[in-house]
């Protein structure tokens, strides 16, 4: 099960199918990975990211999106996962995009972190953006790492 809690009325707002687009976008990262599990998305506002990543990373600021994935990995639940309004549409525009593809983007990532995928280093990087780029093509969404 894909629950989505709408927690900043300003998603609804600026995209009103986010919700639906998260949950497809998360079957669709767990369908690529041929896994199964439950999560929790929370779009929220920059407020709430920014006490999160403070009280679980050491990091006074907001950011897009953070991953938690939960402590027993033999459980059907593999984690939560929090997105940031504010900086999500402010990178949508920076980059050229919609918000609903980056919105989608940002749930794939977090869905892969979530089941282990990582990108401290260059090679973990390349193996987890060509995942994001295959999951999100079929979805019909553009490379999301291709120059605008």
């Amino acid at each position: 099960m894909i629950e989505v809690l709408v927690a900043d009325p300003a998603w609804r707002k600026a995209e009103p199918r986010a919700a639906s687009l998260v949950k497809a976008a998360a079957r669709a990262a767990l369908k690529h990975e041929g896994r199964s599990g439950d999560l929790a998305v929370l779009l929220a506002d920059d407020e709430r990211l920014r006490a999160l990543n403070g009280a679980f990373r050491g990091k006074d600021a907001a950011t897009n999106v953070l991953s938690f994935a939960a402590a027993d990995g033999s459980s059907a639940q593999l984690g939560d996962i929090a997105l940031a309004f504010g900086v999500c549409a402010r990178e949508a525009a920076e980059q050229g995009k919609n918000l609903a593809a980056h919105l989608q983007h940002l749930t794939t990532h977090g869905v892969l972190h979530l089941i282990g995928y990582d990108h401290e280093d260059p090679g973990e990087a390349e193996a987890m953006e060509a995942k994001e780029r295959a999951i999100l093509a079929g979805l019909g969404l553009a490379d999301p790492y291709a120059a605008p």
